[in-house]
């Protein structure tokens, strides 16, 4: 991601365990086509939702 990219135009996302969207984040960089969840409380959330 460019340097001063304001946060209204960063790249957006839909949790599929709470469906609350969630925005790009720095530590997501490098990997964000492979995030799915907004939290790790919703990534273990999906063990449990089978």
């Amino acid at each position: 991601m460019p340097r001063g990219v304001k946060k209204e135009n960063l790249p957006t996302k839909v949790c599929p365990i709470c469906e609350r969207p969630f925005t790009w984040r720095k530590k997501w960089a490098k990997d964000w086509d492979n995030v799915k969840y907004c939290s790790e409380r919703c990534r273990k959330q999906k063990i449990t939702q089978v």
